[in-house]
């Protein structure tokens, strides 16, 4: 018997089993590319993975001090993470093994609000995922324009944003394994300066220059949106852990190295550029790091500080396309999208949801990166409130459900660490422009239009889904008692 949609069967059932059949077994079955023989992402690159979901390096994080000095933007990286960082990392870590899937946050809405909740969430932060990966061509190309000059506007940069998309999306079609040890690779090419540029700023350091702080020149709407923007997307990790090798042990081990690279990749730069040198914070913009290593070490330490740079952006670019991606396949095997978006290349890759992204990528990347990180945020924060009502909820309706990690809080627990991020969200959110606010309230409205129209395509069957119809509820593992599966 063939046996189809098992995907689906699987997502509303993180157990194992559906109708009393354990989905292991009749993986074999599926349609589509055997994707059991396909290489699983270890521990290591899974860690660089989300080290270029979240960070990518320290390049980004000059504004923080533009916008509030050398005290705050310190203390920024060291206090934000407990805000924001640690509680978000943390509820992947125990609703990413929860649902060992490929989904991530989709399957999770899904599965505690419904599929139009669901669908709302992937819409939004695929969309933020998006204009995300935008900026990195853009970027990649800003690091490299005073070496080349050429590079600077026109038809030359038009078409090197279009080469470099096209060969990043190929990167991510080769194989995610592919893509994760690049990353590890990437990742020790973009630090490695700044270790270097660390050791020859230690005769230079001052450390009173870290102290100085003006509470009434600081730019809180700048400052936050960049400490939010440089600290957030711990939960797209999550969008591909079905193809992560034991997910239940390697998830979580994988956020907590990659919280400690993120934070001191952030804060070790940071104390070398404000100890180093004099703090003129008008100077303080993207790029200026390699403005600090010409400084400290000379012409050929901003060269390797430049091409880190470039070379961050391109981890970014294939990590974040990676998530997107993963995504919509997930999506289509929960039957929210067309079939068609759950087609594997040979690699195992999400052929249509990597070329779908890379087009959304080329259409937006004529924003503004002010623009974009603004934009991006609001999303991204109506997608976390989304995802942390739908935590509590999983939490108190299905409280014996196997959860392989649990965050070591009570639900009351859990709900008192969710107020100071959900504070900061509405904070970020107030702070919005009025253009950014009115164009992201349109994209959130489209996807409700969105929703329905789906719904309608399906039922007139002009295209086909995997499955229609509402997800069962959770169920609690035949094996052991439920205090058992509390992990």
């Amino acid at each position: 018997m063939k046996l189809r949609n098992t995907a689906k069967s699987r997502s509303s059932f993180p157990m194992g089993e559906y109708n009393g059949v354990n989905y292991h077994e009749i993986n074999d079955v599926e349609e589509g590319p055997r994707t059991d023989k396909i290489r699983k992402v270890s521990v290591l690159p899974l860690i660089f993975l989300i080290f270029y979901e979240v960070s990518g390096g320290p390049f980004g994080v000059e504004d923080s001090v533009k916008a509030a000095g050398p005290l705050l933007a310190l203390l920024g990286f060291l206090v934000f993470p407990f805000i924001w960082s640690i509680p978000e990392a943390l509820i992947t870590a125990e609703l990413g093994t929860m649902f060992p899937e490929d989904g991530g946050y989709v399957v999770w809405v899904s599965s505690a609000l419904g599929p139009f909740w669901g669908f709302q969430q992937g819409w939004m932060k695929w969309l933020s995922g998006v204009i995300d990966n935008a900026l990195y061509p853009v970027l990649f190309l800003d690091y490299l324009k005073s070496g080349i000059p050429a590079l600077a506007g026109g038809l030359p940069r038009t078409v090197a944003v279009l080469a470099l998309t096209v060969a990043l999306t190929y990167m991510n079609y080769r194989g995610l394994t592919i893509v994760g040890w690049v990353a590890v690779l990437l990742g020790a090419v973009s630090l490695l300066p700044f270790i270097v540029m660390g050791l020859v700023a230690i005769p230079k350091l001052r450390p009173g220059r870290w102290l100085a702080v003006n509470l009434q020149d600081v730019d809180w709407s700048l400052y936050l949106n960049t400490l939010f923007w440089n600290l957030n997307y711990w939960d797209s990790i999550s969008t591909l852990t079905g193809e992560v090798d034991n997910p239940k042990k390697t998830l979580p081990k994988a956020l907590f190295y990659a919280l400690i690279l993120v934070v001191l990749g952030y804060f070790f730069p940071l104390l070398i550029g404000t100890g180093a040198i004099h703090v003129d914070r008008e100077l303080w913009a993207d790029g200026y790091f390699s403005d600090i290593a010409k400084i400290i070490g000379g012409v050929w330490l901003s060269w390797w500080v430049q091409g880190a740079a470039a070379m961050s952006n391109m981890g970014m670019f294939v990590a974040e396309m990676s998530s997107d991606s993963f995504q919509l396949l997930g999506m289509a095997e929960r039957g929210m999208l067309p079939e068609f978006f759950s087609r594997r290349s040979r690699h195992g890759t999400p052929l249509v949801g990597i070329l779908f992204s890379a087009s959304g990528v080329i259409l937006l990347s004529w924003l503004s990166f002010q623009e974009i990180v603004a934009a991006e945020n609001f999303l991204y924060c109506f997608g976390m409130l989304i995802e942390f009502v739908a935590f509590v909820r999983l939490r108190m309706k299905y409280p014996a459900a196997s959860r392989p990690y649990k965050i070591p809080l009570g639900t009351v627990g859990s709900i008192l660490m969710l107020i100071p991020p959900t504070v900061l969200i509405v904070v970020v959110l107030a702070l919005s422009s009025f253009k950014v606010m009115l164009v992201s309230l349109g994209a959130i409205l489209v996807g409700l239009i969105l929703q329905p129209c789906l719904k309608f395509v399906d039922n007139r069957r002009w295209l086909k889904f995997s499955v229609s119809g509402d997800l069962p509820d959770l169920q609690i593992a035949e094996h052991g008692s439920a205090d058992s599966l509390v992990g």
